[in-house]
């Protein structure tokens, strides 16, 4: 069993990783500044793990939680799409110091195991659907703010692989597609548009409710559940290749327009969608080519079926959590 430090260890990701590590075997010592993770998330393993505050962007409390582990899973960034736009200083400042801090850090403490989170963000608008891993990566516009994130984890893979050639026995890289589940944040599709059903239903308690989206609602997605998607992050640390990147997901390809409409149907309505305009930078369609770590063993299993009612649930039944709505 391993020494293992996850940052971002209290994200929704990260958190939903340690557990499965932790159940694993594996020591476990977390890494967050709770920024925008949350201690609840760790509430089950919290006897079971070492919890260090602190911020991915201070050297000094990097190095203190590096201190004795022999392997460091990184997911500490800023995710969520209105933080791209909003504060694309931050998504940066976060992303590169972080990943800085992290390579230098594992190579004075002497950590040769490196598992980076990246991001179907780094390819942004692909030449072909379903995607693999050879596709370009890509910053369309450098003035567009969205690409803050995309560009942090372009900058996060570069690092990761050209440093893991000479410095490092073994470096991975994921990049999750559209992962969802119970308290995932609230700055992404599906809890908005869990909340904005409820919000709009509350307002027309009889009828088809008037649902705005941004843009037609034919982009797709293929939305990953988090299970699935820990599964294929354990899959491809147990059997993937030194400087290999994979891409974790499903191929459930799905209209946002569908997504949408499901939600509403769930809480037994029928919605009628507006359409408003879309910010710049978006992208038509996504589904990722899992054939590769599919190879490797990875299945997913949650089907969207399966796991949108239960995400739905959980986000109607904790908005007392969420934060105010602009």
């Amino acid at each position: 069993m391993s020494h293992i430090l996850v940052t971002g260890g209290s994200g929704f990701i990260g958190s939903a990783l340690v557990k499965a590590l932790v159940r694993e075997g594996h020591k476990v010592r977390v890494l967050d500044d709770n920024s925008r993770g949350a201690p609840r998330r760790l509430a089950e393993v919290a006897d079971h793990i070492e919890f260090i505050s602190g911020d991915i962007r201070d050297a000094e409390a990097v190095t203190k939680a590096m201190k004795g582990v022999d392997e460091v899973h990184h997911l500490a960034f800023v995710n969520g799409t209105e933080y791209f736009y909003s504060a694309p200083e931050l998504v940066l400042d976060v992303g590169v110091k972080g990943m800085i801090n992290v390579i230098d850090t594992c190579r004075s403490e002497g950590v040769g195991r490196l598992i980076l989170a990246s991001s179907s963000e780094v390819y942004q608008t692909p030449p072909v659907v379903p995607t693999d891993e050879s596709a370009p990566l890509l910053v369309p516009d450098p003035t567009n703010p969205r690409y803050s994130y995309g560009g942090g984890k372009i900058i996060s893979e570069l690092m990761a692989l050209n440093y893991g050639r000479k410095f490092f026995e073994r470096v991975l890289i994921f990049r999750p597609h559209n992962v969802y589940g119970p308290d995932m944040g609230w700055e992404h599709v599906v809890p908005q548009f869990a909340r904005r059903v409820k919000d709009v239903a509350d307002q027309h308690p009889a009828g088809t409710l008037p649902f705005e989206m941004q843009g037609n609602g034919l982009q797709t997605r293929s939305f990953c559940h988090v299970d699935d998607l820990v599964a294929g992050v354990l899959v491809m640390r147990d059997h993937g290749e030194h400087l290999g990147i994979y891409h974790v997901g499903t191929r459930e390809e799905i209209t946002i327009a569908e997504l949408a409409t499901r939600i509403a149907a769930h809480g037994g309505r029928e919605i009628e969608l507006i359409e408003k305009p879309a910010p710049a930078g978006g992208t038509e369609r996504r589904c990722p080519d899992i054939g590769k770590l599919a190879r490797l063993g990875y299945e997913p299993k949650v089907t969207l079926a399966q796991g949108l009612g239960p995400t739905v649930d959980w986000y109607w039944a904790n908005e007392h959590l969420a934060p105010p709505q602009h």
